[in-house]
């Protein structure tokens, strides 16, 4: 494991660190690693010129100014992906672009994700954690990730999609596809398993945009898709293919990361069960546990951005043209902006994590996550205050990207009175 390492070999493996050329070791806690990186090499550069940068103020720089550093991915997704559908859906959609596309599509989300626009989905996602948690029951065990956590966004994003719910079987799968060909480094297979999820995800959104046109889908539900759909702005409507590109990457952002949210969480409210109990003394405290679990165990640890001028990050220079990763994981644990921050503490007086990110690339669905994150997590406290980790050991998804568990049993012994 990386935390047997000495102090000495942890200095060599930084030394020569590269994102793209990580062990098993490394993905089951990157951290350690992070730290020496963050103290020693903050703006570390491989051999080939991509820069990794470890530092809260440095990241924090570069989401601010997105005129120096681009979120636009056609050259390096082009070498990646090639002319293939991973590239259009990633070239796409919002997260990977600048203005004005970027613009065009979050003016249209961002309605729907409001606070005050939650507060219409909050009591229909208490109901979904409610049933999740009456089946769990009959059962008297869990599976946090794939009878729960996994669940849970899949329905909200289904919802604000219009997908009639006999119809969201695939979408995990697609999703997980989709988001696991942005690792570092992908095989042929997972590469391709991606594509053919874009193909079959981006066909049936063709056809569900066309019954949806047509009146034929609840419209009770649909928020989002309705919002895209507008036409109140010529200038600012969407092609057809922008809306389905975009509605996956809804689905696959709104999926992953508010599962690893639930899954870490709970992961780390079973590590430290002295801030379990505080939340169960006392559950207005579970906002900013809420806060201190996106901290502690980002569910984004990367972000990507590309210098398109010259420009210098601290007292480094960076040139155009100069790939550059950000470690939101490593970020998130600077001991220049987190007091202890190898340690979890719900109690923090302030907490500037970056799990969001920054800037104009700021999550569009940050208040949403928050919600799914203590309705789910509170809901599991409040029914069953002691739940325990199960015989069989959690199982780690295995990248570097999206930090999670494919698998995390617990037992959920007497349900609270």
């Amino acid at each position: 494991m990386v935390d047997d390492f000495s102090e000495r070999e942890l200095a060599e493996k930084a030394k020569h660190f590269d994102i793209r050329k990580v062990d098993q070791a490394f993905l089951d806690n990157p951290y350690p690693i992070y730290r020496v990186l963050r103290e020693q090499y903050p703006v570390h550069q491989t051999p080939d010129g991509l820069v990794f940068l470890t530092r809260h103020k440095d990241l924090h720089q570069v989401y601010q100014d997105h005129h120096n550093f681009s979120s636009d991915k056609k050259f390096e997704f082009g070498q990646k992906y090639g002319d293939s559908s991973l590239f259009l859906h990633h070239t796409t959609s919002l997260v990977f672009n600048d203005p004005p596309l970027h613009t065009r599509v979050r003016r249209r989300i961002m309605p729907a994700f409001t606070p005050r626009a939650l507060t219409i989905l909050e009591a229909r996602f208490e109901a979904m954690v409610e049933a999740l948690l009456d089946e769990a029951q009959e059962r008297g065990s869990m599976d946090v990730i794939t009878e729960f956590a996994s669940a849970l966004p899949v329905q909200i994003i289904g919802d604000m999609l219009g997908i009639p719910v006999e119809e969201r079987g695939p979408l995990r799968d697609w999703s997980l596809a989709i988001l696991g060909a942005l690792e570092p480094v992908i095989t042929r297979e997972s590469e391709e398993w991606g594509n053919n999820s874009v193909d079959q995800f981006s066909e049936y959104l063709g056809e569900h945009l066309v019954r949806f046109r047509a009146g034929k889908i609840n419209r009770e539900l649909g928020e989002v898709l309705g919002l895209l759909l507008e036409n109140k702005d010529q200038l600012a409507a969407l092609s057809d293919e922008e809306m389905i590109q975009n509605c996956i990457f809804l689905l696959n952002a709104g999926h992953e990361t508010t599962t690893n949210l639930i899954g870490n969480g709970i992961d780390c409210l079973l590590r430290f069960p002295d801030e379990r109990r505080k939340v169960q003394r006392n559950p207005d405290l579970l906002k900013p546990a809420i806060e201190e679990m996106l901290r502690f165990e980002s569910s984004n640890q990367l972000g990507n951005r590309r210098a398109v001028a010259d420009t210098q990050i601290g007292d480094v220079a960076i040139e155009k043209g100069t790939l550059i990763t950000l470690c939101i994981g490593a970020a998130n644990r600077d001991p220049g902006v987190f007091e202890d921050p190898e340690n979890f503490k719900i109690e923090r007086s302030t907490n500037k994590h970056l799990a969001f990110g920054a800037g104009i690339h700021s999550c569009a669905g940050l208040s949403l996550a928050r919600l799914e994150g203590r309705l789910a997590i509170g809901g599991l406290l409040r029914r069953f205050p002691d739940f325990a980790m199960a015989t069989d050991p959690p199982v780690r998804g295995g990248r570097a990207r999206f930090r999670g568990y494919l698998s995390f049993p617990i037992e959920l012994a007497a349900p609270a009175a």
